[in-house]
């Protein structure tokens, strides 16, 4: 124990819940897996043996992460945001791998790793964002000097090299950066002009996308089609049988490792993970889940009301929002509250890269924390030596 209390810092409520996602997540995919491995000739462990390791070593970067000063990330904000660039436009230029109709992913030569740069592009743009607003509190309410050209033009580059091939993700990324601007003392008028701007974006690249053959129109279509109820037995096939694991699920559910649905649901192990837990352990198991997120959102928020520096504060509240919302924009896709999206359910789906960019999230948030409770320490430690050396310079006098 006092190892753990000597290395390992920052908001326990946030390890706790990592800890959680990470055991629940891997009973899940023990489970969801059992048929994968069957149909590709591996053996039954093989899916569950991965996705453990990977969690291992996503407990190892969060560790890593929550070591660093997290004013440092503020010095490779630009850095990294500029990057993020040149890889967007590269995976959109044919040298990125396709997976599931979308270039959303590269692969690094030798290690043979993919990975996807929306990602990457997801926690630049937070950093850079947190960086600026920090610095531009001053002149936040001037259009051009403090809003359009150090903001939002970043933005709106970002969206739109992420929507052209994940118009989800792209549109998630907005709304998280909509709040890190009212939360950033930003005019409500001119986030109301991003609003009009970005609507504007999509409805053109839409527009471009259906007349040029150029993205991913179709599948847009189509999946509002099928949300609607409007597509043929192929195209509602994984949302029935995901309405299907959830009746049989009912209020407590069919116990672990009892779906039925792993063996006909796509996806059951990713993007529909949600369904297939609500079938195993119920109505209560959903609820769990969600808690589990609010609870992460919560002890964020914590950390944002204690934390003195702007950038700091802004970094958590975007790193947190963004995964929380995502993992309830994946909870409404399953229950079909919200059309089809490819968003994976964070730190519960079965993944490599992501897994680990949301581990990087996580520890740069419990960074931020570990320096409020390192700063809070320090106060304390200041009062008592105060407040002893009070108490002897009375002693003294009495004495005297």
């Amino acid at each position: 124990m006092e190892v753990i209390r000597k290395y390992i810092k920052g908001d326990k409520g946030i390890w706790a819940v990592v800890l959680l996602l990470f055991f629940w997540s891997s009973v899940v995919i023990y489970s969801a897996t059992g048929s994968l491995a069957w149909r590709k000739g591996m053996g039954e462990n093989h899916f569950f043996l991965s996705h453990a390791f990977k969690y291992v070593l996503g407990f190892v970067i969060i560790f890593i992460f929550h070591r660093i000063n997290y004013v440092k990330f503020k010095k490779w904000a630009s850095y990294l945001f500029l990057a993020s660039i040149p890889l967007l436009i590269l995976t959109l230029s044919g040298v990125g791998t396709t997976l599931n109709d979308g270039a959303r992913w590269l692969t690094i030569p030798v290690i043979n790793i993919s990975f996807q740069t929306s990602d990457l592009a997801k926690l630049a743009i937070f950093m850079y964002l947190a960086k600026m607003l920090s610095l531009r509190q001053d002149n936040i309410k001037d259009l051009w000097k403090g809003f359009v050209i150090p903001i939002l033009c970043p933005v709106l580059l970002i969206v739109l090299l992420i929507g052209v091939a994940n118009l989800s993700t792209a549109l998630l990324l907005l709304l998280t950066c909509c709040i890190m601007f009212f939360i950033g003392r930003v005019s409500m008028k001119h986030i109301l002009l991003l609003g009009l701007v970005g609507i504007i974006a999509v409805a053109g690249l839409y527009g471009f996308s259906k007349a040029t053959g150029i993205g991913r129109a179709e599948t847009w279509e189509k999946r509002i089609e099928t949300y609607m109820g409007k597509g043929d037995a192929d195209d509602n096939f994984q949302v029935n049988q995901a309405k299907i694991a959830i009746a049989n699920g009912s209020f407590i559910g069919k116990g672990p490792g009892n779906s039925w649905a792993r063996d006909y649901l796509p996806h059951p192990y990713s993007d529909m993970i949600f369904a297939m837990l609500i079938e195993e352990y119920g109505v209560i198991g959903a609820v769990g889940l969600m808690l589990i997120y609010l609870t992460l959102l919560w002890r964020s928020i914590q950390i944002f009301r204690r934390i003195p520096y702007a950038f700091g504060s802004f970094l958590v509240i975007a790193l947190s929002v963004t995964m929380v919302f995502q993992a309830f924009v994946n909870m409404g896709v399953a229950v079909n509250l919200l059309p089809v999206t490819g968003l994976t359910l964070p730190l519960m789906s079965m993944g490599g890269s992501s897994i680990w960019f949301n581990c990087i999230a996580i520890g740069i948030i419990l960074s931020v924390s570990r320096y409020v409770e390192e700063m809070e320490q320090n106060e304390k430690d200041k009062i008592t030596k105060a407040s002893v050396e009070k108490q002897i310079q009375e002693l003294e006098i009495i004495r005297s």
